[in-house]
């Protein structure tokens, strides 16, 4: 799960003043909303979506609706089930046992078995829990610059947004190290050591402070730290040692999930190694909330015989109709085939842009998660927030739909819905090429 970057909205000179008033009288100014004139959108379809005015935008930013916005397949599942029937999960009805057999049939091992949620932030809540149970230990290790939802137990573990909880005492954040440019080096070499050695450091000092470690929680994309890559084999150190100190591994795949990435279904599957819990969200319902935690037996069977938990809401049977759905969909349109290949094109058209621009320091991402850093043109590499944020309202402008992340707000967050297609990507880069030109001016 990853953070939203955006901004509290200026009353004012925005598009439909009155709507912006009556949202700040119920749900208060501090409620983020996109960009300087905020958007008033009121439908969507596949990657387009529609303004109060009729305008139309290219959605380059909106995993929720992972198979495309309005989905009709999707939409009809969730209307047909909720026609019949809908209720929580202590009775018995075959939707369920439908939805999770077909998706645990995505995952490899022993990741067989699933705990059903309402979103990421209750997935990693749970994990955590599970992680803490199995081992008798309270210790974390996240990224020094993360987000994986918002409650208690992780905002005192969030490190990329302002949460007025401190950081827990049994938190240790580590730095994730970026091999970006330096893949097969010394240098990535040495960068990989020093990385471990920090992780070492980390470990230890739970230990000493009698936390020991429960678990590591990390999304395989480093997507709010602004889609970092890190050296080969540190996801495998640091699992190796979490596991020797007695933790658990957690994948947030809230993220990349889902074929993001084409080459695989999951972001864990890039490494070698595979988590003990592996967190969903966002786009398993294609807008319908779910979520979920997929683990092994054991640990479901050690949870369950300890605690009675059970969801009102998560599998209902219209929750697995639309997941089944989304599933479906993916394998009918061969989306994450289609995911590697666009992927790989976007990838050297970016490659290209960076070479060409001096606002650009590297490309960045894999399969249909992709941005670019922006640098001052002063030539020192230095990040620019402030150009990112003037790019992405020009980019707004022009009728395309993208974010920021990373730690200094300065990459090109895009993440389209998985529908995306050549010539919607052509079109989005080519707004894109002209933005920078014209920033560069």
């Amino acid at each position: 799960m990853t953070s939203e970057t955006s901004t509290t909205a200026p009353a004012g000179e925005q598009a439909g003043p009155d709507l912006l008033a009556r949202r700040f009288a119920t749900l208060g100014s501090h409620s983020p909303l996109f960009y300087e004139k905020p958007l008033e959108l009121v439908s969507g379809s596949g990657v387009w979506l529609t303004d109060a005015q009729g305008r139309t935008y290219l959605d380059g930013y909106n995993n929720v609706p992972h198979v495309g916005h309005a989905n009709p397949v999707v939409a009809d599942a969730i209307n047909a089930q909720l026609r019949t029937i809908n209720l929580h999960t202590r009775y018995l009805n075959s939707r369920v046992v439908e939805y999770a057999e077909a998706l645990l049939a995505t995952f490899g091992g022993d990741l067989q078995r699933l705990f059903l949620t309402n979103s990421g932030s209750e997935a990693n809540e749970l994990a955590l829990r599970i992680a803490r149970q199995h081992t008798g230990h309270t210790g974390v290790l996240v990224s020094d610059f993360s987000y994986h939802g918002n409650t208690t137990s992780l905002a005192e573990l969030t490190t990329g947004l302002t949460v007025r909880e401190p950081l827990g005492a049994h938190v240790r954040p580590l730095r994730i190290p970026d091999a970006t440019g330096t893949a097969g080096t010394e240098a990535e070499g040495r960068l990989l050591e020093q990385a471990l050695a920090e992780v070492d450091a980390a470990i230890a000092s739970l230990q000493e402070a009698g936390h020991g470690v429960s678990a590591f929680l990390y999304d395989p994309l480093f997507s709010t730290e602004g889609l970092l890559q890190p050296p080969a084999g540190y996801i495998e150190g640091v699992a190796a040692r979490v596991r020797a100190a007695g933790g658990l591994v957690i994948a947030d795949e809230v993220q990349s999930g889902f074929g993001r990435i084409g080459t695989s279904m999951w972001g864990h599957q890039m490494y070698g190694t595979s988590p003990d819990l592996v967190t969903l969200g966002k786009p398993m319902g294609n807008g319908h909330p779910v979520g979920g935690v997929v683990t092994t037996a054991d640990l479901l069977d050690e949870f369950g015989r300890h605690n009675m938990y059970f969801n009102t809401f998560a599998g209902s049977p219209v929750s697995s109709a639309a997941g089944l759905a989304v599933l479906q969909v993916m394998e009918q349109e061969d989306l994450m085939a289609q995911a590697q290949s666009l992927g790989g094109y976007i990838a050297g058209r970016l490659r290209a842009i960076a070479a060409g621009s001096f606002l650009v320091g590297a490309a960045r991402g894999r399969g249909l998660f992709f941005g670019l850093d922006i640098v001052e043109p002063d030539g020192s590499g230095r990040p620019a927030p402030g150009l990112t944020k003037t790019l992405i309202e020009d980019m707004r402008e022009r009728g395309v739909l993208i974010s920021r992340i990373g730690r200094d707000d300065n990459v090109l967050k895009m993440r389209p819905p998985l529908v995306f297609t050549r010539e919607h990507a052509d079109l989005l880069l080519e707004q894109l090429q002209q933005a920078l030109s014209g920033l560069g001016r």
